[in-house]
């Protein structure tokens, strides 16, 4: 399949790009730390050998005082400009293009040098931000464009000016965060005269044969945001002021409505850059949860904006685009927007990776080099750990054989598809089968592995991939009919009654009680639907799109009750990123959820508990069991006896919560070591 406006060339401020893929700014972990900068400039430049049109690197502050948190990225004098050498001229060697994010974090920032356009606390982090005079936002401008003459010095090819998703250009433009009176304060015109005049500024001092890209927030997402006229005043005054393009923010981080998880449709907000498009000449990029070539070329096709901004997909695959190309999609790594590895990494701290590609930000430490020598191994069992392990001693030249016991690949992936809002986990099972055909795996589906099967095999190592069991709670009565476990419910072997209760609130918990709450397919796939479900307007007609918007969720399928022993916070394990959402979601399906809980027995009246010494009963049809798993290895023992060397990997070795970012990492390095 080809794609034409995909691979449509375009030239920015005299610099012809040979695709309109933006890989979008993501920050790593890795440019916080100039020691750091040669894996930094690895990361790109595989990127840039997979055909990226021209990519963005994470943030960078102007200042200290814009600092994301202390000593972290920072441009801002010519030693460091020369230190970001190493990233650009290994980009160049690859012919890629590469322009630097300045990024500037406003009250934002978690370190205590916060600057702001009003001494207004973040709900998101404990710094309050000391309010700036005219003559510091003065300051602040003047870094801005220090930053950007350092970055073509450094030999990037342009920079992305970070005005939206709440940081600090963002809070000058709305009244929820701006309560100047000044120059930059008051009426609209006066508060946008911090980014109009940050990028003529910026485009005086780089010149004209620099990108200069603005990235600029259609739809802030909270109530006090702006509306759709001043967004495209704005958006006119920044292409007047010299902007070479403008790239799509949507919603500040401390909105209250998802943007980029996995549970948000496909193209979500493509909408906007379409309006955008209608009030400016200047190439428009959109942005958020485009993920395929297909996707990418429909959004360009139908006239929706210019470009398609990628981050987490260049994560997933650094050679998606050159697949693309050459008519290989089907071999494309897609991102499944999970959170796991990038997002939630980056706001623990961590550095950043992915969950489906470990490799990602580590490719100077897990490198795929040939087997020294070729060697037969067995792995058992296709779910993520074994696909992970199969694939990757394939492509290094081992002989591997892999053993499944059921009719199809996939393992507990089989089950996270179907629940509302993961259908993107049947994305890494697409990838994975035409990874198995391409490497020349053995799949034998259908086959249950067992000692003798593998001493016969004559193996030189066996891999245990096996998985998990159902952990057994030992509540008395849990074998009274009305009990069933998260795998019946999801294998649909068993029926759930109306009334519900669900025993475990961690993830699988939760993920049962969407796919019960729901009953039907998910407004994942339903722009529209989607829309109406968070109470997502339109900015022409309601501030911030959001302001005066009623959610509309469709009522709940079921009464359910989530239930767990802890007594804190139903969910808290869940990604640091996304947590919220499933608790926000569950909780616009009336589900109610319960800490602190005792589990007495299940007899015919229903479940029996016990809540701060209360006892209670909740008269249910149903009671689901998720609580927990247990490590399958009952085939290490004999394989052991047989003198067959044996690993665990995956769920065999550590069953908890079913972490298949633990899974696929620690596959692929044993396959890498081996």
């Amino acid at each position: 399949m080809s794609y034409p406006h995909l691979f449509s060339p375009i030239t920015l401020a005299g610099v012809t790009l040979p695709n309109r893929v933006l890989m979008g700014s993501m920050h790593t972990g890795l440019e916080d730390k100039v020691a750091h900068f040669p894996r930094l400039a690895a990361y790109f430049a595989e990127r840039a050998r997979g055909g990226v049109g021209l990519m963005v690197t994470g943030g960078f502050a102007p200042n200290i005082e814009g600092w994301l948190s202390p000593f972290g990225s920072r441009l801002a004098t010519h030693r460091a400009a020369r230190d970001h050498r190493v990233i650009t001229e290994a980009v160049h060697r690859e012919g890629g293009r590469i322009a630097l994010q300045i990024l500037h974090s406003g009250r934002y920032g978690y370190q205590p040098l916060l600057v702001a356009p009003s001494r207004i606390r973040s709900p998101i982090t404990p710094f309050t931000p000391r309010a700036l005079s005219a003559a510091g936002v003065e300051r602040q401008i003047r870094a801005f464009v220090r930053c950007a003459t350092l970055a073509r010095e450094a030999g990037y090819d342009g920079v992305e000016v970070m005005g939206s998703e709440g940081y600090f250009i963002n809070q000058f433009l709305v009244t929820h965060t701006n309560k100047r009176d000044d120059r930059w304060g008051g009426s609209y015109e006066q508060r946008m005269q911090l980014p109009v005049e940050i990028v003529s500024r910026v485009r005086e001092a780089v010149g004209k044969d620099f990108i200069l890209i603005y990235r600029i927030s259609l739809i802030d997402l909270v109530p006090e945001g702006q509306d759709w006229t001043e967004v495209a005043q704005l958006a006119r005054a920044i292409e007047a002021a010299g902007a070479s393009m403008l790239n799509s923010g949507i919603g500040w981080h401390e909105a209250r409505i998802p943007t980029i998880a996995t549970s948000v449709p496909r193209a979500a907000f493509t909408w906007l850059a379409r309006k955008l498009k209608g009030e400016v000449s200047i190439p428009v990029c959109a942005s958020n949860r485009i993920n395929t070539p297909e996707i990418a070329e429909a959004v360009l096709a139908s006239g929706e904006a210019d470009f398609v901004s990628m981050a987490r997909p260049l994560l997933a695959d650094p050679d998606f685009v050159r697949k693309a190309a050459a008519g290989r999609a089907a071999s494309i790594n897609t991102c499944i927007a999970c959170n796991q590895a990038c997002l939630d990494h980056t706001f623990a701290n961590e550095l950043a990776s992915c969950l489906v590609n470990p490799r990602a930000c580590h490719e100077t430490e897990l490198v795929l080099r040939p087997a020294p020598v070729s060697r037969r191994i067995a792995v058992v069992g296709a779910g993520p750990a074994g696909l992970a392990a199969a694939t990757t001693l394939a492509e290094r030249g081992h002989a591997v054989t892999l053993f499944e016991s059921a009719s199809a690949i996939g393992g507990q992936f089989n089950l996270a598809k179907i629940i509302p809002g993961k259908e993107e986990f049947e994305e890494t099972l697409r990838y994975f089968g035409e990874r198995l055909r391409e490497t020349g795996v053995t799949l034998r589906l259908g086959t249950r592995a067992t000692a003798d099967i593998l001493a016969a095999g004559s193996f030189d190592e066996v891999l245990l991939a096996t998985g998990v069991v159902p952990r057994d709670p030992q509540i008395p009565g849990q074998d009274h009919p009305s009990v069933v476990s998260y795998l019946e419910v999801l294998n649909g072997s068993r029926t759930v009654g109306r009334r519900v209760a669900i025993i475990g609130a961690g993830g699988i918990g939760f993920d049962v009680a969407e796919f019960l709450a729901h009953g039907g397919p998910s407004t994942a796939l339903d722009r529209e639907a989607w829309r109406r479900e968070w109470g997502v307007g339109d900015p022409s007609d309601a501030r911030g799109g959001v302001a005066g918007v009623r959610a509309q969720p469709a009522p709940p399928a079921r009464e359910i009750t989530l239930l767990q022993r802890k007594t804190g916070k139903p969910g808290a394990g869940l990604g640091k990123t996304t947590g919220w959402i499933h608790r926000t979601a569950l909780k616009m399906k009336r589900v109610q959820m319960l800490g602190g809980v005792r589990y007495d027995r299940i007899d015919d009246a229903g479940l029996h508990i016990t809540i701060a010494d209360q006892p209670q009963t909740l008269a249910v049809d149903t009671v689901v069991l998720c609580t927990g798993q247990e490590p399958r290895r009952d085939l290490l023992a004999p394989l052991q006896a047989a003198g067959l060397k044996a690993q665990l990997i995956g769920g065999a070795d550590v069953a908890a919560e079913l972490d298949a970012k633990r899974a696929i990492r620690q596959a692929t390095l044993l396959a890498l070591s081996l």
